[in-house]
């Protein structure tokens, strides 16, 4: 007599239902108060723009052969699009975490790439709209060409994907909103410093013009130049894939320590 067939072990399948739920709700969260979350980066950026472009433009002529005031503009809007992606996944997760309502996603049939998707995508949403506002607001002092759009999406969604992740990972690992500080204060802006946002890399002396291009952020900045500028401190195809493995790495941790739920019971 024949053993019984066991039931076939189905693969976790992707939830597009409870995928689209959390993405409009985190989309809804940042533009019911679109005051703190589009229109004050707009104008923190709009400042950073008048100080270095327009004050500094008129001492510091061109940069590789072009104008001061338009060569700030990518590192402006990368500079923006980094922010707004980092903070809104990590301050959503976290006030979940603190608030206890964390448990409603844990009780929730959620997986681990429905839940990234959905964190992730609503980042996407953010960062690019605070980052297109950015480039019109500096377009209307500068010109609003783009010499090549493919390099320019392609940069600026990358870079708000792996800011999102890093976002997701530090809202996982804190436990205090000291300890959620810590990434913006003492990574992201040293970053934001010595990655050619202000400037062009070749203006640095030894050893730092070495550092900075041990920053991923480096790349990011001179591939979005590239994008908008053709001009760029970086290779562009080499900015791709340093980019494009940033990314790759800080997607898998994030959904490494999502499927483990971690720090997410605690």
């Amino acid at each position: 007599m024949s053993a019984p067939a066991r039931p076939a072990v189905r693969a976790p399948r992707f939830d597009g239902v409870v995928f689209r739920t959390l993405f409009v709700k985190e989309v809804r969260r940042f533009a019911k108060v679109w005051i703190q979350t589009v229109l004050s980066p707009l104008v923190t950026t709009s400042l950073y723009f008048l100080v270095f472009g327009v004050a500094l433009g008129s001492r510091l002529r061109e940069v590789q052969g072009v104008p001061y005031v338009r060569f700030v503009v990518p590192g402006l809007v990368m500079l923006a699009m980094v922010n707004n992606a980092f903070l809104n996944c990590s301050s959503s997760l976290f006030q979940s975490k603190i608030n206890g309502t964390v448990v409603d996603l844990l009780v929730a049939p959620l997986g681990a790439a429905e839940a990234l998707l959905a964190y992730v995508g609503a980042a996407l949403v953010r960062a690019t709209l605070v980052g297109g506002l950015v480039y019109l607001v500096a377009g209307l002092f500068t010109t609003f060409a783009v010499a090549h759009p493919l390099y320019t999406v392609a940069f600026a969604l990358l870079t708000s994907v792996a800011f999102a992740c890093l976002g997701l990972v530090s809202a996982l690992w804190a436990q205090k909103f000291d300890q959620l500080s810590i990434v913006p204060n003492f990574i992201l802006t040293p970053l934001t410093f010595v990655g050619g946002v202000f400037y062009s890399i070749a203006m640095l002396p030894a050893p730092w013009d070495t550092v900075s291009r041990l920053n991923p952020l480096f790349y990011m900045v001179s591939g979005l130049r590239h994008g908008l500028l053709g001009r760029s401190d970086a290779d562009p195809t080499t900015s791709l894939m340093a980019v494009a493995l940033t990314v790759l790495l800080l997607v898998l941790a994030t959904a490494h320590l999502l499927g483990r739920g971690y720090n997410l019971r605690t």
